[in-house]
């Protein structure tokens, strides 16, 4: 199990998936190296050895910690390399980067070089306000970060530079009327659509819990030739929290529940690619669905690339919320297209 206390993780998780962080210390650093340990996670599935879960077939994972005071609170990630280096925000306004190891059976054995830097303002200086960083969704391309920020709510876009990430080069219109945003239910995923589609790779962003008046989710195609508001059917009680684009077209988006009588689930969910577009209800099946029982936490983040043996891969990565009873996890896990 991946904490001590079903009853302790629940009251928990009430608590944390609604209250902000703590707050963040002044003055950083520009760069901080950070220490990583990591221990290898071989079941998906605790206490058994199946390797299958529906399409996803389970490579590993790992368990991450560190001494380092501000690591934690992973919201999102995207690799610069596929499965090699990335970039990641954390919803307490921290950017970092690293580099996932494997071994010789492909297998995530570690994390190098990981460095972590504080956002800063238009000066150039920390921001020390939670509401102004809460940092949630992510999309690389050309060598350009676009973040999605909840609170203080914005799609703001920067230049990647690992060794000095500097201000804001620009703000995005997300199109969805400001007020239809949630103040912490905003955009958790930003993500490119696919280069040769319909949206010929513009930018999408869909809402983590936004209600339309019909109870489906706001979203909305920023950018390409057919922008729009959209939006995405809510399934169950699960919100979203993350997605990245299949090469087919079709959005793989990865999704949260939570309940004191049932605890924390993660389910990741197949979004028909042509039913994303302007004014459509967008919708599609369910993949894979785990609870506690399985080795899952807060999982906020996703990511899909593809192996250099040609295995299209799903990686994501969990929010410990600062909290001694969270943990930091990163999956991996192959998806068939069969």
């Amino acid at each position: 199990m991946i904490f001590s206390g079903r009853r302790a993780r629940r009251t928990l998780f009430a608590c944390v998936l609604t209250c902000a962080s703590p707050a963040i210390a002044a003055q950083r650093a520009p760069v901080e190296a950070v220490e990583i340990s990591a221990r290898p996670i071989t079941q998906f599935h605790t206490g058994h050895d199946q390797t299958r879960f529906g399409p996803f077939e389970f490579v590993g994972g790992l368990e991450m910690t560190s001494p380092a005071r501000d690591f934690g609170a992973l919201s999102a990630l995207r690799f610069l390399k596929p499965g090699s280096d990335f970039i990641g925000v954390a919803d307490t306004g921290f950017w970092f980067f690293g580099t996932i190891a494997h071994d010789a059976g492909k297998r995530p054995s570690g994390v190098k070089n990981f460095r972590m830097q504080q956002m800063v303002d238009a000066s150039g200086r920390p921001i020390d306000r939670k509401w102004k960083v809460d940092a949630e969704g992510l999309a690389v391309k050309d060598g350009i970060a676009t973040v999605g920020f909840e609170r203080d709510q914005r799609v703001t876009q920067f230049k990647i530079d690992p060794d000095n990430m500097k201000a804001p080069i620009r703000q995005l219109d997300y199109l969805v009327p400001a007020q239809e945003l949630r103040q912490n239910r905003g955009f958790e995923t930003v993500t490119h659509a696919h280069p040769y589609g319909q949206h010929a790779g513009g930018l999408v962003v869909v809402s983590e819990r936004s209600l339309d008046k019909a109870g489906n989710v706001y979203a909305a195609i920023i950018e390409g030739p057919h922008k729009g508001v959209f939006t995405v059917k809510r399934n169950g009680d699960f919100d979203i929290t993350d997605g990245a684009f299949l090469p087919d077209g079709d959005l793989l988006l990865l999704e949260r529940s939570f309940s004191i009588a049932r605890g924390v689930k993660m389910r990741l969910r197949r979004i028909y690619g042509e039913s994303v577009e302007k004014g459509a209800v967008a919708d599609g099946p369910v993949l894979m669905e785990a609870d506690l029982g399985y080795q899952i936490d807060n999982m906020e983040g996703l990511d899909v690339w593809t192996r250099d043996d040609g295995a299209l891969m799903v990686s994501l990565v969990s929010d410990d919320n600062h909290s001694i009873l969270q943990h930091d996890l990163y999956l991996e896990f192959i998806l068939h297209q069969d």
